[in-house]
């Protein structure tokens, strides 16, 4: 089952020994989740106007920013500022605090996009491949990443006392061993003609196509997502958690009102590498999956 640790941290740059260092990222590298009950993102007295589904669009699941670009918001030019504003300072704490944690990190953090989630966790209508009420890892059809690492850094914003209510499930290696030989191989010459067409950007390694696979078979099976070995998980007002959401098999059941970061780790990044996705399918498959 995989393992939730809490951790009385109340600091977005909190000081922490080496030995404390070494044993969270153990958790992390592990498969664990980290989960800082303490750890709350304060509002400005203007920004608690964002708690509000009507910032927005209605066409994105989420509001985004991307470099300083805000995406599926909605507002004046003004508000749009503000709002982009907030999401930023997230993404500086987010940051902050995991090269804090993990210095050995620090110097290889690749922030990607920061989203703010106003609107429920469920109840979209959605294909059972974007049905993230389904446990799975998370791979991207269009993002191959040749086995970086996916870290993310979730908040509970919600103003209104609702918990985000999140299942996890089994360990990664448990259920690779148990969908991986119903994987079908990627075919010769497939990423190639992926790439040349733009449907994914820059070259899907096997790595890449397996992990896809995986985050597939997973949602699609609904006896699994029933019957494997799961718990829920409640992460009440003003908690932080971090997980590695490449490894760790996830569904957000319910909530509203949070803010994720993402940031990209290179495997040279990890104090044990050979705990990561990419180390554990090559020595279940056998072959270098990532070149």
């Amino acid at each position: 089952m995989t393992s939730i640790a809490t951790r009385d941290i109340a600091g977005w740059r909190p000081q922490v020994s080496a030995a404390a260092t070494d044993e969270l990222a153990a958790v992390l590298e592990g498969g664990g989740v980290l989960a800082l009950p303490r750890l709350a993102f304060r509002f400005e007295p203007d920004e608690v106007r964002f708690l509000d589904p009507r910032w927005s669009d209605g066409r994105a699941k989420n509001i985004s920013l991307d470099g300083t670009a805000i995406k599926g918001a909605s507002g004046s030019d003004a508000d749009r500022a503000a709002l982009a504003r907030m999401v930023a300072r997230f993404a500086t704490s987010a940051s902050g605090l995991v090269a804090t944690l993990f210095p050995r990190y620090a110097p290889y953090l690749k922030s990607a996009r920061t989203s703010y989630r106003p609107q429920p966790a469920a109840g979209r209508d959605v294909s059972w491949r974007k049905d993230d009420t389904r446990l799975h890892v998370d791979a991207f059809p269009s993002r191959p990443n040749r086995g970086e690492r996916i870290l993310r850094v979730f908040c509970n914003v919600n103003p209104h006392g609702e918990d985000r209510v999140w299942r996890v499930g089994e360990p990664f290696e448990t259920m690779a061993a148990h969908f991986l030989p119903r994987l079908r191989p990627q075919r010769p010459g497939e990423a190639a003609v992926l790439a040349l067409l733009h449907v994914t950007k820059g070259r899907r390694t096997e790595y890449d196509h397996l992990m896809l696979g995986l985050h597939d078979a997973a949602k699609a099976d609904a006896g699994y997502q029933r019957t494997c070995a799961q718990q829920e998980v409640r992460f009440a007002p003003g908690t932080t958690w971090l997980c590695y959401s490449d490894q760790v098999m996830h569904a957000a059941m319910a909530g509203q009102y949070m803010l994720e970061q993402t940031i990209h780790l290179p495997l040279a990044a990890l104090y044990d590498r050979e705990r990561a996705p990419l180390a554990i399918l090559e020595r279940m498959t056998g072959r270098a999956l990532a070149a």
